[in-house]
């Protein structure tokens, strides 16, 4: 089978492998669709030498790619309720199964240290097969695409959940700091939910895409104080809710700072550092500051219906599909900047 793999510097590796076999307890998905996220930006381009650290004895790089979504290929023997030919999204953590929060369907905050991410720490979903556990099996609708189930597998499911977090409603005015696959994300679910939108972005066409996906204002922040002119538009307020998808300190303080007194702000984006001021940005003003990091099983399994109930038009945040083989010109493509939902299809 093919797989693409991450040494490195901006450059893919195309390896040929043996289509793994699952045990008793494992199960085999033939692989559909996969979606690109930020987070494959950094092993992307990390130092050669610093990303070899992450290679096994032998000097195996795992297979990347952790927004995997497919039909079931073949099942071990204890395997109960799964059967060959289900179409799946596939949740990208495996945990000790036993601490609580495992078996609340988080096992990415696994108590006991197991927790694995598939793309990460162990083989992803960038090749034609892929073994994975029962529990990170989600039953995908037939109204939803292979390429929609790789956005809801990662980008979209985290917007959801931190838009649950924030308990957007449709009194709000939501402002959404990024318009990457996240924060675009973001933008037409809250729009859904019934909030007045904001998209913010340095890149012009994110802000063209925000406004197609239900932002009513765009603000660019290399030609006006995002917090002023978010201000001005809510009556010298702020937004109600502040979600955060950049991972970049000063927007990071630019959120706080534009959001209301009692307001809800959210910081989403992966890595990077933040300084606030306590008193001034967040005590004197009742903000309530909180993260949210990815999503449950079972959130994954909400959005997915939601998704068909709602009729969202989730396939047109994705701009650019690339066969896995054309892997080159997808990385290149995605970390230019200016794409929505860039996904591999099979």
């Amino acid at each position: 089978m093919l797989t693409v793999k991450l040494p490195g510097e901006k450059e893919i590796l195309f390896e040929e492998e043996e289509t793994p076999q699952p045990t008793d307890d494992q199960i085999l998905i033939e692989v559909k669709s996969s979606g690109l996220c930020g987070s494959d930006l950094k092993p992307y381009a990390m130092d050669k030498k610093e990303r070899g650290e992450f290679a096994d004895s032998k000097g195996r790089l795992n297979i990347s790619g952790h927004e995997p979504c497919g039909v079931v290929a073949e099942v071990g023997k204890n395997i109960e309720g799964i059967k060959v030919g289900e179409r799946i999204i596939v949740h990208h953590y495996s945990g000790c199964r036993k601490c609580k929060h495992c078996v609340a369907g988080w096992p990415q905050l696994c108590l006991n240290g197991e927790n694995k991410t598939y793309g990460f720490s162990t083989d992803g979903g960038n090749s034609d097969y892929m073994i994975v556990l029962p529990e990170m099996c989600i039953p995908m609708p037939e109204e939803i695409t292979f390429a929609e189930g790789a956005a809801i597998a990662c980008g979209t499911g985290t917007a959801f959940q931190a838009l649950k977090r924030l308990n957007v409603n449709g009194l709000d005015v939501l402002a959404v700091f990024g318009q990457g696959p996240v924060g675009l994300s973001a933008t037409l679910l809250g729009a859904e939910m019934g909030a007045t939108v904001i998209g913010i972005d340095v890149d012009e066409k994110r802000l063209e895409l925000a406004k197609k996906h239900g932002a009513t204002h765009t603000i660019n922040p290399n030609k006006i104080d995002p917090v002023e002119a978010i201000k001005d538009l809510t009556h010298g307020e702020g937004a109600d809710a502040g979600f955060e998808a950049t991972a970049i300190g000063p927007v990071r303080r630019q959120m706080v700072q534009s959001t209301k007194i009692w307001g809800r702000a959210c910081l989403v984006g992966e890595g990077g550092t933040v300084t606030f001021e306590p008193s001034p940005d967040i005590i004197h003003r009742h903000l309530n500051l909180m993260g949210s990091w990815t999503f449950s099983t079972h959130v994954l399994s909400e959005l997915s219906q939601w998704v068909v109930d709602r009729k969202i038009p989730l396939n047109s945040i994705i701009t650019d599909k690339y066969k896995l083989s054309e892997a080159e010109d997808a990385f290149t493509k995605f970390a230019s900047g200016g794409t929505g939902k860039v996904v591999f299809e099979w």
